[in-house]
């Protein structure tokens, strides 16, 4: 259990350098300064979690199952929905506006995360 999250740290940090190289030089000319701070948002909140994921992979009293999936999901659905709404009149698949409310989930979700890991710090026997 503990490796699947350790790889989806190292994936989501992998992506988060691939993409923020592409928005910094590929996409800079083709997006607005507000798409493009949109988008570094979403990498940024990307490598925050990535790293959260390496880390609390390697703690298993703190992040139970339930922590570490929604770190997966909340990233996904919160990271990726801002870079496709950004993105999406370069990608000419029409409106991906469906995808506004997808961002608060994930934001959501990375909350109840981090909810989580606040409680079970609580619950730590300290010695």
């Amino acid at each position: 259990m503990r490796k699947s999250y350790l790889i989806w740290g190292f994936l989501f940090g992998i992506l988060a350098v691939i993409l923020g190289a592409l928005g910094a030089h590929a996409l800079k000319p083709l997006l607005t300064s507000a798409q493009l701070s949109s988008f570094e948002t979403g990498l940024r909140f990307q490598m925050y979690h990535a790293l959260l994921l390496i880390i609390l992979s390697q703690i298993p009293k703190l992040a139970n199952k339930l922590c570490l999936f929604l770190i997966v999901l909340g990233t996904i659905l919160f990271s990726f929905s801002i870079y496709f709404l950004n993105i999406q009149d370069i990608l000419t698949l029409g409106s991906l506006s469906f995808l506004g409310p997808v961002t608060p989930i994930g934001g959501l979700l990375l909350i109840s995360s981090w909810l989580i890991l606040l409680i079970n710090t609580f619950k730590l026997k300290t010695s």
